[in-house]
């Protein structure tokens, strides 16, 4: 009976409980935890949150009473039992999340603090995903949540563990910031644990992989217009810096950033006036006597190289350039650009720039190009690949070292029989784990399996390649699997080639030469790729190095040269135009290009296939030759209508003489008025124009539409053909309004202009949309080299 006086209290507690937290009454909330702990631990949704969970979810930093709902969360932590905390900051929800978890995402630095500050175990607690609250921060690009997370991990750790950077699918909190696009937050990670920037997780990627297939992040693969790009270059984008720890400040909702900035605006200024004085006095050189009193440390160093690389000009000239860049904004705002302009390409240039940054720490830190086994033993270089295996036991010395010594004549017989049972087992074992290894390679799973019930540690061990009996029958397994390929996994240099990444591309070369001998599965290196990918920026990039022979030379596996890969079509359309016409004159510019930017000894003639570049071409672009023909043939069929219909108008209008001619002299009576001269030169001009329009569009009716036609021949027909019809539109236009003017009365001359230029509104309207189309045509005959579009990627 005790039992149910107790459970019937609790079971209206939860109901309770469940009606004010969904309702936010968090002052009832708190009574209830403090007279009944357990009720904290109580799920309550669905999804088996509790009250805390629930609490720390109703958190969003863009609310006016942010700070109030974090002070709500910090009275029902204190609220706990000290005997009692931890248990239920460790409870977890359906998808294994504490209530810490739920705080780091949510980017809570004064809620995640006063959580962590309980237990620092909570710290290390794992979701169904294997994330901690670490990486929970770091997912979601929470960078004040993060550092006072890692600051308190720090402190508490002896040595911390470097797994709780790692969830369960590899991924490290590295590669979750990047491909996210929180630069700022992966430049402090770099800063504090360079070690990540050589992990890979289980799909084989680097976090400079994961960088090198974001071609979107920087400035090479941005198009943006002439007014855009003079704003892009004025905006001021500060630099990344390695941060300090601190504790949280105040957090400003969104909404309130816009003041914030504006207030921050004139003390920008200041500093940015004040820093003459600074720059304009004497510097001292480097190895001077203040330089050894206060030497600098390598990450100083290498601040200051950056900052060298950024800035070439000396300081004073950077500074009256950062004036001038101050002073070109207030301008910008002034002319009413508008602040929400600037800021969005502010936006794209910090992301582009500290996407730099990042890739500047990653390569930096890159060790692939490094032979690492030269003096090693076998054994170390494994343990090296593999710290996180358990490690077996040791076979202990030899006699004569472990006996060495005379204080250890003590236990000498004990030693030695422990050392004979070694060498025992050592023999017994030696069979066993070659047996284990060639079993698990031949997958017989009676041996693997009575192995492993007899000797369970030994599952441990290793082969030569330093795989246990799990990887070589998972190994196995994909061999035997036919829909499974042995796949090279692509260097991050071949990857930036085929996504068009400029930046990675040229700081890899520059930093490891060697990087071109960098071939994939397909035996393609970074020139081939960016050739197949209609990669203009890369190619031309590696045209201009000096490149060694061999990477010219280089074929893939199926015997195709540049040349060939540049003839073969895919079928995303990569170039910035539209229409299959113009996307097919673009391919033979494109082909013509990669054949005269490199030596003609480079492109062998026949593949292992037996085609040439030239029938591999032919073969792949029948498809897009015939949707070009159809469209241009459909076009021109539509403007030879109109130009047919004008060019009639025209005629008849040219050979009308406006009042008449004089009876007595035969000259027009109207002949000395200046709209006659109008008249006459007008529809003359609509006549000859349309005329030219409609010879050019037939021409292109009964042309072939062969391949070498979308080159310079069908693309130069239309765009002279549209030109005419365009101006023939315009000259009948202003004939018909100069011949009507005869017809108004004195009173009504002041209103023929704007009675004109609505009565031209329909036929105006016809020809500002078919402006597109001739502004394409006219980029498309002018470029000489095709321009990529990076809308087009590949995952």
């Amino acid at each position: 009976m005790s039992e149910i006086k107790q459970e019937q209290p609790m079971e209206f507690d939860i109901d309770n409980l469940f009606e004010w937290t969904m309702k936010k009454n968090w002052k009832e909330v708190l009574n209830v935890c403090r007279n009944n702990p357990s009720a904290c631990m109580a799920k309550l949704t669905k999804s088996e949150d509790t009250a805390l969970h629930i609490a720390v979810s109703s958190f969003h930093a863009d609310q006016i009473d942010a700070n109030g709902q974090a002070k709500v969360v910090s009275d029902l932590v204190e609220s706990l039992p000290p005997d009692q905390a931890v248990e239920i900051l460790k409870v977890q929800n359906d998808k294994g999340d504490t209530p810490l978890h739920l705080a780091a995402a949510l980017g809570s630095a004064t809620i995640c603090i006063c959580i962590a500050r309980k237990d620092h175990v909570l710290i290390s607690e794992r979701n169904l995903k294997g994330e901690t609250p670490l990486f929970m921060a770091a997912h979601h690009g929470k960078m004040e949540a993060f550092l006072q997370l890692h600051k308190l991990y720090r402190k508490s750790a002896e040595e911390p563990d470097d797994r709780l950077y790692r969830r369960n699918d590899g991924d490290t909190i590295l590669h979750s910031a990047i491909s996210g696009e929180y630069f700022a937050l992966a430049y402090q990670i770099i800063s504090y644990n360079h070690k990540l920037v050589r992990s890979i997780n289980q799909e084989g990627f680097s976090p400079l992989h994961i960088l090198a297939r974001k071609p979107n992040v920087f400035e090479s693969s941005s198009n943006l217009r002439l007014f855009d790009r003079i704003i892009y270059r004025c905006v001021l984008v500060r630099e990344l810096k390695k941060q300090k720890f601190k504790d949280s400040g105040i957090n400003y909702p969104d909404n309130y950033q816009t003041c914030v900035k504006f207030i921050h605006l004139p003390w920008a200024a200041f500093r940015t006036i004040t820093a003459l004085g600074k720059d304009c006095g004497p510097r001292q050189e480097p190895g001077s006597k203040a330089d050894a009193e206060n030497p600098k440390n390598e990450e100083e160093e290498h601040q200051e190289k950056e900052l060298k690389d950024e800035h070439p000009f000396p300081e004073n000239y950077t500074t009256c350039i950062q004036l001038f860049k101050f002073a070109m904004n207030v301008v910008l705002v002034v002319l009413g650009i508008g602040i929400w302009k600037i800021s969005k390409i502010r936006e794209k240039k910090e992301r582009h720039k500290w996407a730099v940054q990042v890739m500047d720490k990653l390569i930096e830190h890159e060790a692939n190009y490094k032979y690492s086994h030269n003096g090693g033993r076998p054994v170390d270089n494994v343990e090296q690949m593999y710290p996180e295996r358990i490690k077996p036991p040791s076979t202990p010395p030899p006699e004569h070292d472990t006996y060495s010594s005379s204080e250890d004549t003590g236990s000498k017989s004990k030693d030695k029989q422990e050392h004979e049972d070694g060498i025992k087992l050592d023999a017994q074992t030696k069979d066993v784990k070659e047996t284990r290894i060639v079993a698990a390679n031949m997958d017989i799973k009676e041996t693997v399996k009575k192995i492993l019930e007899t000797f369970p540690a030994i599952i441990q061990d290793l082969d030569a390649n330093a795989k246990n009996a799990l990887l070589l029958t998972v190994n196995l397994a994909k061999m035997q699997d036919p829909t499974t390929k042995d796949v090279k996994k692509e260097t991050p240099i071949l990857l930036a080639a085929k996504m068009g990444v400029t930046e990675v591309v040229k700081k890899i070369l520059e930093t490891f030469p060697v990087a071109i001998q960098d071939l994939d599965a397909n035996e393609k290196n970074a020139l081939l790729l960016a050739v197949e990918n209609r990669q203009n920026k890369v190619f031309d990039l590696l045209m201009m190095m000096k490149l060694p022979e061999f990477v010219l030379y280089q074929v893939d596996n199926e015997g195709n040269s540049a040349l060939h890969l540049a003839a073969k079509f895919q079928e995303h359309q990569p170039w910035r135009i539209p229409g299959a016409a113009l996307q097919m004159q673009w391919e033979i510019k494109w082909y013509k290009h990669v054949k005269h930017s490199m030596p003609p000894q480079c492109f062998i003639q026949y593949n292992k296939k037996g085609e040439t570049a030239g029938k591999i071409f032919m073969k792949t672009h029948e498809k897009l030759v015939k949707d070009g023909s159809k469209w241009m043939i459909k076009t021109s069929e539509s403007c030879s209508l109109v130009a047919a219909l004008i060019a009639t108008v025209a005629f008849a209008t040219s050979s009308t003489i406006p009042g008449g001619p004089d009876q007595k002299s035969g000259h027009p009576v109207l002949e000395k008025q200046p709209a006659f001269n109008v008249f006459s030169v007008a529809s003359l001009v609509a006549l000859c124009f349309s005329v030219t329009a409609l010879v050019f569009f037939l021409a292109i009716l009964t042309s072939r539409c062969q391949k070498k036609d979308f080159k310079k021949s069908l693309p130069r027909k239309l765009l002279f053909g549209l030109t005419s019809l365009f101006t023939s539109i315009s000259a009948v236009l202003v004939s018909f309004c100069a011949g009507h003017f005869f017809m108004l009365s004195d009173q009504i001359h002041s209103a023929a202009l704007p009675l004109y230029a609505v009565a031209c509104l329909p036929i105006t309207f016809f020809a500002f949309a078919q402006l597109p189309l001739y502004f394409d045509l006219l980029w498309s005959i002018i470029r000489k080299v095709p321009v990529r579009s990076y809308k087009v990627y590949y995952h």
